[in-house]
C-alpha cells in the first residue's frame, strides 16, 4: 500500500453495526477491523473456538466493543484459552481474575469460562472435537440478509447448539450467544448485501 492509498478515505460500504458517526476514532478502527478481517470468516479451530465461546459468554449483557477493548487482556488473564490449562484452574485462579481489572470481573462468567474448558476437555478425552461438533450445527448456505433489520437473534440451529453445549456441561451459552458465535465464526454469513466484505467459502452442512 502506498501512501496515496494510505490517505485515500476509506468510502467502501460495510454493515451498519460499523457506524464510524457513532464511535470515537480509536474505537471505529478496532471495530472495522474486526468487521473486516475476523467477523463472519470460518474458523474451526478448536482452540480459537473455545476463546470466542468464552468472549462471547463475557459480552453477555455487554457491548462487544467492550469485549474487544480488553481481549488481549483476557488472553494473557486466560493464558491464552488453553483449554487443558483452563480446565485446570483452582480457587486461586478465579480470585487473581476477580482481582484483573483488565477483563470483566464477573465471578459468574469467569466459573462459566472454566466449566466450559473442563466440559471442552472432557469432549476431547471422549474422543469428540469442539469444532467438528460446533460445526455441525452450521445451517445450509442462503443469501446474506437485505439489511441488518433482517438478521435474526436466534435460529433453531443455534437453539440446538445451546442445548447440546448444555447437555455437555457448558454455561452461559444460550441460544442467543450461540447465534453470535455461529456469526462471528462464519457458520452462517449475515454481511449484509451490500457490504464489501467478500462471501466466505460454503460452510459444510447441518447437523443430521
Amino acid at each position: 500500500m502506498t501512501a496515496t492509498d494510505e490517505a485515500r478515505p476509506d468510502t467502501r460500504v460495510r454493515c451498519a453495526w460499523i457506524d464510524e458517526s457513532r464511535l470515537a476514532p480509536a474505537d471505529f478502527v478496532l471495530y472495522r477491523d474486526y468487521h473486516d478481517d475476523e467477523w463472519g470468516r470460518p474458523l474451526r479451530d478448536s482452540a480459537a473456538l473455545f476463546e470466542r465461546i468464552s468472549l462471547e459468554a463475557f459480552q453477555s449483557g455487554l457491548s462487544w466493543l467492550v469485549i474487544l477493548r480488553k481481549r488481549e487482556n483476557f488472553r494473557r488473564a486466560f493464558h491464552g484459552f488453553d483449554i487443558e490449562r483452563v480446565a485446570r484452574y483452582t480457587e486461586r485462579d478465579i480470585t487473581r481474575l476477580m482481582a484483573d481489572a483488565g477483563i470483566v470481573r464477573n465471578r459468574a462468567k469467569i466459573e462459566a469460562t472454566i466449566a466450559n474448558a473442563r466440559a471442552a476437555a472432557d469432549m476431547s478425552d471422549s474422543g469428540v472435537d469442539l469444532g467438528e461438533l460446533l460445526w455441525s450445527f452450521s445451517p445450509p448456505p442462503r443469501p446474506r440478509p437485505a439489511g441488518f433489520t433482517d438478521v435474526p437473534a436466534v435460529t433453531p440451529e443455534s437453539t440446538a447448539m445451546a442445548k447440546e453445549l448444555k447437555r455437555r456441561g457448558f454455561r452461559f451459552v444460550g441460544p442467543t450467544t450461540a447465534y453470535a458465535l455461529m456469526q462471528a465464526t462464519g457458520m452462517v454469513d449475515d454481511h449484509t448485501a451490500d457490504c464489501w466484505v467478500p462471501a466466505a467459502p460454503t460452510a459444510p452442512g447441518r447437523r443430521p
